[in-house]
C-alpha cells in the first residue's frame, strides 16, 4: 500500500490515469457497459489532481463524474452499441403451432414440441399439462425451451 500512497501524494495526475486506462481494460474484456463510467470519472478526476486539489476533493470529483457519465451517457451507448435482444431464426417461431410429441408436464420438467422442423423443449404457459398428440401455439422462446398454450380443441376443428 506504500507504494500506492506515494503514488498518489507524488503525482495524482498519473494515479487517475493508471485508474482510467484499468478501467478502460475492463470494459474491453467485458461484454457490457461496466466500467466505462469510471474511466471517463477518472479521466475528469485528472484536472483537480493536476490543479492540487486535496485526495478527498478528487474522490468526489471522481464520485460525481462517474455518476453524472453513467446517467448522461449511458442512453446514447446503449443506442450506439444496440445493447439488447438479438433476434435470431428461432424467434420467427413465435406464433407458429406445434405439435406435442411428449406429454408436456412442467412440474416434471419435460415435454416436447415439434416445431419448424425441429424438436424442441417445450413447457405449458399455465402450468398445466399438455396430452402427447395436442396442437400448441408458440408464446415465447426462453433460451432453447419454447412456452406454448394448448390450441381450444373447436379451433382444431375448424381446420
Amino acid at each position: 500500500m506504500d507504494g500506492l500512497a506515494a503514488l498518489i501524494t507524488s503525482n495524482p495526475v498519473i494515479f487517475w490515469l493508471i485508474v482510467a486506462i484499468a478501467a478502460g481494460v475492463i470494459e474491453a474484456s467485458t461484454a457490457g457497459l461496466f466500467s466505462v463510467w469510471f474511466a471517463i470519472g477518472a479521466l475528469v478526476t485528472m484536472a483537480p489532481a493536476w490543479l492540487g486539489a486535496s485526495f478527498n476533493m478528487q474522490i468526489a470529483v471522481f464520485i460525481a463524474a462517474s455518476a453524472a457519465a453513467l446517467v448522461f451517457t449511458r442512453p446514447f451507448f446503449k443506442r450506439v452499441l444496440h445493447v439488447g435482444h438479438t433476434p435470431t431464426n428461432a424467434d420467427m417461431l413465435i406464433g407458429a403451432e406445434a405439435a406435442v410429441v411428449t406429454e408436456i408436464d412442467n412440474i416434471a420438467e419435460r415435454g416436447r414440441v415439434r416445431a419448424g422442423g425441429l424438436d424442441w423443449e417445450a413447457r405449458s404457459a399455465d402450468g398445466g399439462k399438455i396430452e402427447k398428440g395436442a396442437v400448441v401455439k408458440i408464446l415465447e422462446l426462453r433460451g432453447v425451451t419454447l412456452i406454448v398454450e394448448k390450441i381450444k380443441e373447436d379451433k382444431q376443428e375448424e381446420k
